[in-house]
């Protein structure tokens, strides 16, 4: 018995590796053997390179335009409470007082 990964996709055990790459015979899916430590040791930054976390408040460096609202996001307004986007270091989802549902790039933010 090997120790192939299982596939990520299907779920199967019928995978083999190809130079750095894990390919399964069965549904074709590709992947490399790094994709799944990287997912875990994402980690997301501010503007100043501050780690952010779930909960955090940051504050908007630069005057920012919002699609679909006529207001834009003033330097300096406050964002309260942010929650990380899922594999994904450059973007923060959270509120300010006047626009709900917000999802803003890290490189805009500081930490409060």
């Amino acid at each position: 018995m090997s120790d192939a990964p299982a596939c990520p996709q299907c779920s199967l055990e019928n995978t083999y590796q190809d130079g750095a790459q894990w390919i399964c015979a069965d549904c074709g899916y590709e992947w490399s053997g790094e994709t799944a430590d990287a997912a875990v040791d994402l980690v997301v930054r501010d503007s100043n390179g501050n780690v952010l976390s779930a909960g955090d408040t940051v504050t908007v460096i630069k005057d920012l335009k919002v699609k679909g609202s006529s207001i834009p996001l003033k330097q300096g307004t406050v964002i309260r409470n942010i929650r990380l986007v899922e594999g994904d270091a450059e973007h923060i989802e959270g509120h300010s007082d006047k626009i709900k549902g917000l999802v803003l790039k890290t490189c805009f933010l500081r930490r409060a």
